[in-house]
């Protein structure tokens, strides 16, 4: 007994323990605070998403300017596929409608093109006139629709020498007028025409019926001094004529 008062005295006597902290603040205490690391957060925190939103503004513009460009394009495109065909009404003095339809554009080589070619050619070719330029601008036209090296470059020369207009001018007059021109194939024409022979005071001395036949070949110009003397390209290769009865 003596004993255990002895021993428990000097229990009663120490100093009680300490009580266990909670593990956030041992946590909180054990993790120094850091300024640089605020200051990045911070930093993160506030101009991170105007970087972000920057980014995307850019991203944006690069795809409109995409579109756009697509869009320019195709609008290109269309214009230069335009199937506008506009549409002619033809009418008389009374406005009375005489023919209607789409307008069509003529090829180099449409007939009808052809046709007032030759019309034009046996025209200068067969006429005689007192007036020296006339004449000259007539044989000018006339070989500017003549193929070089062809028989019809043979033909006409001889035709000129036989024939020169110079000297049938001092005593008569000779005018074309074609009647008619018609294709015997895809390069060969038929021409008819008449012939009117006057005196130099302007009688009549004859009036004869001629046809002939055309070969031609069409070559379009291809510099721009060939489409001033020959705009069409339709060269005369072949020609003969005679007188019809």
């Amino acid at each position: 007994m003596r004993v255990l008062r002895s021993v428990f005295p000097r229990m009663a006597g120490r100093p009680a323990a300490p009580e266990a902290l909670p593990a956030n603040s041992a946590a909180a205490s054990a993790t120094p605070h850091n300024p640089y690391l605020a200051a990045r957060k911070e930093w993160d925190e506030r101009y991170g998403d105007l970087l972000t939103r920057a980014r995307n503004w850019r991203v944006l513009a690069l795809l409109l300017g995409v579109v756009a460009c697509v869009q320019a394009g195709g609008l290109i495109y269309l214009s230069s596929k335009s199937r506008v065909i506009p549409f002619v009404v033809a009418i008389d003095s009374l406005d009375r409608v005489v023919a209607a339809g789409p307008a069509q554009q003529s090829g180099v080589t449409d007939e009808r093109l052809v046709r007032a070619a030759l019309y034009e050619w046996i025209g200068d070719l067969r006429m005689v006139t007192t007036d020296g330029v006339t004449q000259r601008k007539a044989i000018d036209r006339v070989y500017s629709m003549i193929g070089s090296g062809t028989p019809a470059q043979v033909q006409i020369g001889e035709f000129y020498s036989k024939n020169p207009p110079a000297s049938r001018a001092q005593h008569q007059t000779v005018a074309a007028e074609v009647k008619a021109v018609f294709s015997t194939s895809d390069k060969t024409y038929e021409v008819e025409w008449v012939e009117t022979t006057r005196s130099l005071n302007g009688q009549v001395l004859s009036e004869e019926n001629w046809k002939g036949s055309v070969t031609i070949a069409v070559n379009p110009p291809a510099d721009e001094r060939l489409a001033r003397i020959n705009p069409l390209g339709i060269y005369v290769i072949g020609v003969s004529w005679s007188r019809a009865l």
